[in-house]
């Protein structure tokens, strides 16, 4: 049985084009050039950082978002955001009588945008910054385990990525949804990974609270 489902953030809940649109724009870069070579560095395999790399040796993502706060350009999001079924999805769900959680990789500063969207929906809202770990450590997927009131067998997590989303959480005992939109899940979507290690493939999470409920019901 599935008793709680724990999201991801970005590509996942939060459409993330307008962040990295503002990243070529703070390096001087143009969006389109920008996004092509994200693109290209996640099909290498390579860790999605480089393409800051590529157009600014040494770049450090921590140090120049701080940068941007103190220009008054801090990283943001909001519910413009949101993919448009993310509402009434998690709706559903919880009237389905699920717990519900949103666990990833944030900064502090995303994890309170987060509660303030999320603190009426959701049970737990918790980031890698709050925990000191972050996917795919082991020890991250072992946090979210110890937050949820159900088994690691009995948890959902729903992500956009194999790498750093699915595999880590299936090899921590959970169920797993890969949603298919953004960079990861698009190129990845075919690969081995993508079509044999996610329990559900899902277009949306609109897709959710169906599948979710026939999957309950054959295991009864």
């Amino acid at each position: 049985m599935i008793r709680a489902v724990v999201f991801d953030v970005g590509e996942c809940l939060v459409d993330e084009t307008r962040e990295y649109g503002t990243w070529a724009d703070w390096l001087g870069v143009p969006r389109h050039t920008f996004h092509a070579m994200f693109g290209a560095v996640i099909a290498q395999g390579r860790d999605y950082r480089e393409t800051f790399q590529e157009f600014r040796p040494g770049f450090d993502l921590y140090e120049e978002r701080e940068k941007r706060a103190a220009a008054g350009q801090p990283e943001t999001f909001g519910e413009d955001d949101l993919y448009p079924e993310v509402r009434t999805s998690l709706g559903q769900l919880r009237s389905d009588g699920l717990w519900l959680g949103i666990a990833g990789n944030q900064t502090v500063r995303a994890g309170q945008i987060l509660r303030e969207l999320f603190s009426e929906d959701v049970d737990l809202i918790g980031t890698s910054d709050d925990w000191g770990a972050s996917k795919p450590d082991p020890e991250f997927f072992k946090r979210v385990a110890e937050a949820v009131p159900a088994e690691a067998g009995e948890i959902l997590y729903v992500g956009d990525r194999c790498d750093n989303d699915i595999r880590p959480a299936r090899d921590a005992g959970m169920l797993t949804a890969l949603v298919r939109r953004g960079p990861w899940a698009t190129i990845q979507w075919d690969s081995p990974d993508a079509t044999e290690l996610p329990t559900f493939r899902i277009d949306n999470l609109a897709d959710l609270p169906a599948r979710i409920a026939q999957f309950n019901g054959a295991g009864r």
